[in-house]
């Protein structure tokens, strides 16, 4: 059966950019005021807490996993809370390799790895759209393992250890984006999947894209009626039925252009469109360039709307 979860993070091809291991102790706060990449956090030893901007504070303890897919300001900070200062003190970088930020000559209250990563996919903005704006992990036994394995890959300097703990991150992030089905999310793919009935529904829209789909066909998929789909995947999932479907349809669409392996008119086809020249209209409205220059040139989201 069509997975959609695993067609959204294939598409968005996530890998870690930056890690790094950091130790605190005593005062001490961290503060992102401006965009960034998309970041996360696995907490290692001790609890510390994170203030995330639209949602109530977290204390994270050991095991937890918290993803921020989007560029959102954030601190973290101490269980003491800080003075305003201290948000604006550098780490000091101990000969371990490890950061260290408060108190440098005591032992750390809290150890966590957290660093950035990166959606290698050109959609990216519209995938990301699709998930929680902060998702946050705990219990999770196969998160906790995998928590556990960086904590003994972070202690040791063996080799290829930092090739080591980016796979792990990765797995980590993609188990957290799964983990997250069934929880209250932000409207967005996961909770569209934690509805049983849209799920159905999502599955064979992601199942068949081709098809020529109707709101009253999708609603037959998830039994019930044309009104109640509608405003309940409007309200789950964040946009329309066929604003979804659209705009999967262009993410693959973008995917299969940039891989070049396909011409236009195949792209077309596979994608549900019944002529070239119909699917390069709706792209070029929906993307804002003409699938061939975007094939010929490799443009970005960003690069597309200026």
């Amino acid at each position: 059966m069509t997975d959609p979860l695993a067609d959204v993070v294939a598409l968005l091809q996530p890998s870690m950019r930056f890690t790094k291991i950091v130790g605190a102790a005593g005062r001490w706060g961290v503060r992102r005021a401006e965009g960034g990449h998309p970041s996360y956090c696995a907490v290692l030893e001790g609890s510390c807490r994170l203030m995330a901007e639209g949602h109530a504070e977290l204390v994270l303890e050991p095991g937890d996993f918290v993803l921020i897919p989007a560029s959102e300001r954030f601190t973290m900070s101490g269980m003491e809370a800080p003075a305003e200062r201290e948000f604006d003190r550098l780490p000091v970088q101990l000969p371990s390799g490890e950061f260290r930020h408060g108190v440098q000559d005591a032992a750390p209250d809290v150890r966590f790895i957290i660093g950035h990563c990166v959606f290698g996919s050109p959609d990216a903005a519209l995938l990301v759209s699709l998930l929680p704006r902060l998702v946050h992990v705990r219990g999770v036994p196969r998160l906790a393992t995998l928590v556990e394995l960086l904590r003994d890959e972070s202690r040791e300097q063996r080799p290829a250890r930092d090739v080591i703990l980016a796979r792990l991150l990765e797995v980590l992030l993609i188990e957290a984006l799964r983990s997250t089905v069934g929880t209250a999310a932000s409207p967005g793919l996961l909770r569209g999947l934690s509805d049983p009935r849209l799920a159905g529904a999502l599955r064979q829209l992601h199942g068949a894209p081709t098809r020529h789909w109707t709101v009253a066909q999708l609603a037959r998929e998830a039994a019930l009626s044309r009104s109640t789909f509608f405003e309940r995947f409007n309200r789950a999932v964040g946009m329309a039925p066929m604003e979804y479907l659209l705009a999967w349809r262009m993410a693959l669409a973008k995917d299969m252009l940039r891989r070049g392996a396909d011409s236009i008119a195949e792209v077309a086809e596979r994608v549900g469109y019944s002529s070239a020249s119909t699917f390069s209209v709706a792209f070029a409205r929906h993307i804002g360039v003409a699938p061939g220059r975007y094939m010929r040139d490799g443009y970005s989201e960003a690069g597309a709307a200026n």
